[in-house]
């Protein structure tokens, strides 16, 4: 197989995106309207720690920073810092209301490991 060239790698990482599929649309949406954060972007995020080595965040944010790469998927806005970026590009959120297994699933093509309970993982 033949390697990538340096501007096939640079396109594929401006033209990757996050997926958030319409069920977890759905559910962030509502959070966000029981918040009174209605119209928010949702900020996807990764920070050091957890069982695997990177944990996972989700949070709402009002405003985008200057440097934020800014995803639309399902009607919601996505908002990444170009850090996190690195990690998260090409990521889907799902949801379940599977009563054992139920809430937020993630799905990260990046990831070479993740921790039983999803919420962590390494590269």
């Amino acid at each position: 197989m033949a390697e990538q060239s340096q501007d096939q790698k640079i396109e594929d990482f401006s033209n990757a995106t996050i997926t958030v599929t319409a069920k977890a649309a759905e559910r962030v949406k509502n959070a966000m309207k029981l918040e009174g954060k209605d119209g928010w972007a949702l900020r996807m995020g990764v920070e050091g720690g957890g069982c695997s080595g990177m944990n996972y965040q989700m949070t709402f944010e009002e405003k985008q920073g200057e440097m934020d790469k800014v995803i639309e998927s399902n009607g919601l806005k996505i908002l990444c810092d170009l850090k996190s970026w690195l990690y998260l590009k090409g990521l889907e959120v799902n949801y379940s209301d599977d009563l054992l297994n139920g809430g937020f699933k993630i799905h990260n093509p990046n990831a070479n490991r993740t921790c039983g309970c999803g919420t962590s993982f390494s590269v």
